[in-house]
């Protein structure tokens, strides 16, 4: 028999009420669990699990990963509810006129929200934030049915930011409106373009783990909580695994016999009892070449590097010591 655990079982429980798609809870767990009620009985209907791109899954695990009606680990049955609330009929008498988007938009790799997580097909939330600034308004709602690990949803909430959009080259006045540089005859000038405040997104994704990167990438979270698991989890992995990067200093045959045995006979050695130890910073990985003449193995880093002044001189002769031949490193063939 199995069982699965909520991903929200051990989450604090706010004391006081909360609003959610214009009805009042007086938690947030019970919204939750209101909603997780309905998701149940839809989880029941055969044509709902005949939607293409359905997950595998059994109805406990779809409804512990849930966070409904926000994010649910399968089709989500509270999208129409969702625009129904958020969204704007289309009003004719309100002018819209957007000029196309022509820039060169450069982000780097290094913002710390773009490096939170090692999906591989993340975009720059702040390349995205121009285009969502250019075409819509506060309060707009966006759809991204492509949207990977979430970058959409980051950018529509931060168009609400005065600091982040005023980083991004723009000038923002007390009443919101967002100016950019624009040239008019020769002259600069600063036109305005958008207004500050957040815009509302629906994210949409087939690959489970995106769409779950997504959910936890743009729902707020109790930081001081957050800070406390995580180094919860930091320590008991430290006391797994930290004997993995632990180095013996100096020791006798008998020490590193006795490591060995430590390493092999308990479930988490620690090899300070065998001898002083350090800890590993880093490791450089060296490539090896195959002598041509003996087929052995030449350690590029042992070979060909200059550690006394600092560089690589790749085009040296150095002997191999199997044969006893000489060859320069760009005539030898990789191991």
């Amino acid at each position: 028999m199995t069982t699965s655990q909520s991903l929200f079982s051990d989450e604090p429980k706010p004391s006081g009420p909360v609003e959610c798609l214009g009805q009042t809870f007086p938690s947030d767990e019970a919204r939750r669990e209101h909603y997780l009620a309905i998701l149940r009985e839809k989880l029941k209907d055969p044509a709902f699990r005949e939607i293409e791109g359905f997950p595998i899954g059994t109805d406990e695990d779809i409804l512990a990963l849930s966070d409904p009606p926000y994010y649910t680990a399968c089709p989500n049955p509270f999208i129409e509810e969702f625009i129904k609330y958020y969204g704007k009929p289309y009003e004719p008498s309100v002018p819209y006129n957007k000029e196309p988007f022509f820039a060169d938009i450069s982000e780097g790799k290094y913002d710390p929200l773009y490096k939170l997580h090692p999906y591989h097909t993340k975009v720059p939330h702040r390349a995205i934030i121009r285009y969502i600034l250019q075409y819509t308004a506060p309060g707009d709602l966006i759809q991204d049915a492509f949207a990977g690990s979430g970058a959409t949803g980051i950018a529509a909430q931060l168009c609400g930011n005065r600091e982040v959009v005023q980083s991004l080259g723009y000038k923002v006045d007390s009443d919101g409106i967002i100016y950019r540089e624009e040239l008019e005859d020769g002259k600069s000038k600063w036109s305005p373009f958008s207004m500050l405040g957040a815009r509302q997104s629906i994210l949409s994704d087939l690959s489970p783990i995106a769409s779950f990167i997504a959910y936890t990438y743009n729902t707020p979270s109790d930081t001081h909580q957050f800070q406390r698991d995580a180094q919860e989890i930091l320590k008991d992995t430290e006391d797994a695994t930290g004997w993995m990067f632990q180095t013996l200093h100096n020791p006798t045959s008998d020490q590193v016999l006795s490591a060995i045995a430590k390493i092999e006979s308990d479930e988490i050695p620690s090899l300070h009892t065998t001898c002083l130890t350090g800890r590993i910073n880093y490791t450089v990985w060296s490539d090896v070449f195959s002598c041509p003449e003996c087929a052995g193995d030449v350690v590029f880093w042992n070979s060909a590097v200059d550690k006394e002044g600092g560089k690589v001189e790749r085009s040296i002769s150095m002997p191999i010591v199997w044969c006893g031949t000489y060859k320069t490193v760009d005539g030898k063939e990789a191991a």
